[in-house]
């Protein structure tokens, strides 16, 4: 997985308290062994997710696409 939290951007004019920005953390992916091409196709979902994310089919269809994906970098044991 991805995680994400709220963090300030520059010049962000709202309180460190209620960021505008967010953070994407890689690490989970990158110790799979994702690399630049994988990130982009990651960043290409996470713009679908968020363009279609009232089409429950949709990502229904986009979780089964990114589930097969993973399956070519299983997690380290």
């Amino acid at each position: 997985g991805i995680s994400v939290n709220k963090n300030t951007v520059p010049f962000d004019p709202r309180s460190p308290f209620d960021p505008s920005g967010i953070r994407l953390g890689t690490p989970a992916l990158t110790t799979r062994g994702m690399k630049e091409p994988e990130m982009k196709r990651v960043a290409v979902w996470i713009d679908e997710a968020v363009k279609h994310y009232s089409d429950e089919k949709y990502l229904q269809d986009l979780h089964a696409e990114i589930t097969k994906f993973s399956q070519d970098f299983p997690l380290p044991s």
